[in-house]
């Protein structure tokens, strides 16, 4: 077997209704596509209509699947509130949610208006919240064992420059996650995060990365795998989260970037760079001093 090819294959999600944001396009699109193929219905959400409806076309061709599309600004209590009444109305219940939407550009922070750093805040933090809030207290009130899983990126905890807006958002995020992991267990209700590494979609990377940046800027050379993530690896890992195989993972944060962060935090990393000839050269002059 592949990593690229789908772990599950049985109908593990059957009849699970899980809602995902962001789900018209890029890494949310994609996992629409494997939930769909595990028996899933699958509600996708993002404030372009259009974009939906095509995303619905393509997922049915591919799936057969049962995909109904809701425009929702997630940065909107009031719609969050609506795109879940839709799915109650149309299905009976909501099994899953799946926070996927986000935004995200690179920029010297002090280049960013206060509007700028305010859009990612509220699409990213705010609009989690409001999801998370809003399906929380339904099932709490239905008394409804619910899965939440939200994506997250690694420099969450780490920080990183020129994307301090979504490195801010998306740690509020991973807290969230841990925090209600713990005081919502009691009643059925598990959150996970995912941090995913270099996963290249067209949009995001576009704007992110746009024009020849993405030559000059070879992220698969900061892996130690040296290379990017495919998609259906990150689908692998949501379903299983969303799965009741994963029903003793509570509160937890998943990395899967072939082990990116890591290499980066490393103090000592860098010496990846040195060329062997240079460390037999040091290996010696190490050994020359211990015989003195």
């Amino acid at each position: 077997m592949k990593f690229s090819e789908p772990m599950f294959k049985n109908n593990e999600l059957k009849d699970q209704v899980i809602v995902v944001t962001g789900g018209g396009s890029g890494l949310g699109k994609s996992m629409s596509e494997y939930f769909l193929s595990l028996g899933a219905k699958v509600v996708i959400t993002s404030r372009n209509m259009d974009k939906l409806n095509q995303a619905k076309k393509e997922l049915i061709d591919k799936t057969c699947g049962d995909v109904y599309p809701i425009a929702c600004d997630i940065r909107n209590y009031d719609e969050v509130e609506n795109m879940l009444s839709q799915t109650i109305e149309k299905y009976g219940k909501v099994d899953g949610l799946l926070n996927n939407a986000a935004g995200n550009f690179i920029s010297p922070t002090e280049r960013l208006s206060a509007n700028a750093f305010d859009t990612i805040i509220d699409i990213v933090l705010k609009g989690t919240k409001n999801c998370i809030l809003a399906f929380g207290k339904y099932w709490i009130k239905e008394k409804q064992k619910a899965t939440i899983l939200n994506i997250i990126t690694t420099y969450a905890w780490t920080g990183s420059g020129y994307v301090v807006p979504s490195a801010a958002a998306k740690a509020g995020v991973l807290a969230i996650t841990r925090s209600l992991g713990v005081e919502w267990a009691k009643y059925g209700i598990r959150l996970n995060a995912i941090a995913p590494g270099p996963f290249p979609t067209e949009g995001a990377w576009d704007r992110l990365l746009p024009g020849d940046l993405k030559e000059k800027f070879d992220v698969s050379k900061k892996v130690p795998l040296r290379r990017v993530g495919e998609h259906q690896e990150l689908s692998n890992l949501a379903a299983y989260l969303l799965s009741d195989y994963s029903a003793y993972i509570n509160g937890e944060v998943i990395t899967i970037d072939g082990g990116e962060w890591l290499q980066g935090a490393g103090q000592f990393n860098m010496l990846e760079k040195v060329p062997k000839e240079m460390w037999d050269m040091l290996e010696m002059m190490i050994r020359s001093k211990k015989t003195k």
